[in-house]
């Protein structure tokens, strides 16, 4: 069994190429990081649900060639993976059209194998969650993701969790905190975007975040500032981390999650909160340089990610 295990979904991706035309690859938050850590040489699986269609049969394959493990990786009959495209403006800012409603991932609960799935995933040493994965799900499957968190701090694992609140996911906000409250006593990683604790939470200030998170139990915080890097915080001490600025992105999709991948890659080799800080940094930079949530493996920089 893998050593980390990431959960949620994974839609096939339109991001535009040149002139009219248009490029397809795949992406999805928590298999974004996935993804990265698996390429940073992390040991990680992926808990999904595809369809029995070649395009689901594509991602799988890609998935394992990244290094990533697809053993959790379920089958749904009757549905195929979502689909979303992206649109930048001049600055690199991206906006999203979804095509997801009837996704396999949504379904994931009814795909046989789920019970063995969540079994070997509770043992994991760190699993991977986000509010973009909470919003798939209805009630009584987030009460199941919620106890599976549960199930992994018991035993000495860790919890990492992105809030990555996106309004539309949500049939209101108090909906999203009151999922996000349910989880947060079991997260021991926060990973939260400023922009979106201020939005859902009412956060004025990076500090403010930390202290929250703090008040529920995490134990390591790094709280993503955009191009201005990352407010870091290990327990004990809590710096800001800048980040290698780029004054002219391509694509900021995916920086968040990439930072998150360099992120715990680096944890899982034992670096401080500082190190971790800035690998996330040097990959996100990196990632706003490509279109798509994923660059192409070649373009992956080289990094030190050693404790």
């Amino acid at each position: 069994m893998a050593q980390a295990v990431a959960i949620g979904e994974c839609m096939l991706e339109l991001s535009r190429a040149d002139g009219a035309l248009w490029s397809m690859g795949y992406g999805g938050d928590s298999l974004n990081v996935a993804t990265y850590v698996a390429r940073l040489g992390g040991d990680i699986a992926y808990l999904t649900a595809l369809g029995e269609d070649k395009f689901s049969a594509d991602m799988k394959a890609a998935w394992a060639a990244d290094g990533m493990d697809t053993s959790l990786v379920l089958s749904h009959q009757d549905r195929v993976p979502g689909l979303y495209a992206i649109e930048t403006d001049p600055q690199g800012e991206r906006s999203f059209t979804y095509w997801r409603g009837q996704s396999a991932a949504r379904d994931m609960f009814a795909c046989a194998g789920l019970d063995a799935a969540f079994e070997a995933a509770s043992k994991a040493k760190l699993i991977y969650l986000s509010g973009i994965t909470l919003s798939l799900f209805g009630p009584e499957q987030q009460a199941r993701l919620v106890a599976l968190a549960k199930a992994v701090r018991a035993h000495g694992g860790d919890v990492a969790f992105d809030t990555n609140y996106r309004p539309k996911g949500w049939a209101s906000a108090e909906q999203a905190r009151s999922a996000i409250a349910a989880i947060a006593p079991y997260v021991s990683i926060a990973l939260p975007t400023f922009e979106d604790e201020a939005a859902l939470f009412g956060d004025a200030s990076p500090k403010a975040t930390i202290d929250r998170w703090s008040a529920h139990g995490a134990s390591l915080i790094a709280v993503k500032l955009g191009g201005n890097g990352a407010l870091v915080s290990d327990g004990f001490q809590r710096l800001t981390v800048a980040s290698r600025t780029d004054p002219s992105p391509i694509d900021t999709t995916g920086a968040g999650d990439s930072f998150n991948g360099a992120f715990l890659g680096a944890f899982m080799r034992g670096a401080s909160a500082e190190a971790c800080a800035k690998a996330g940094n040097e990959l996100a930079a990196t990632v706003i340089r490509h279109r798509g949530a994923i660059i192409p493996r070649e373009a992956m920089p080289a990094m030190e990610l050693a404790a």
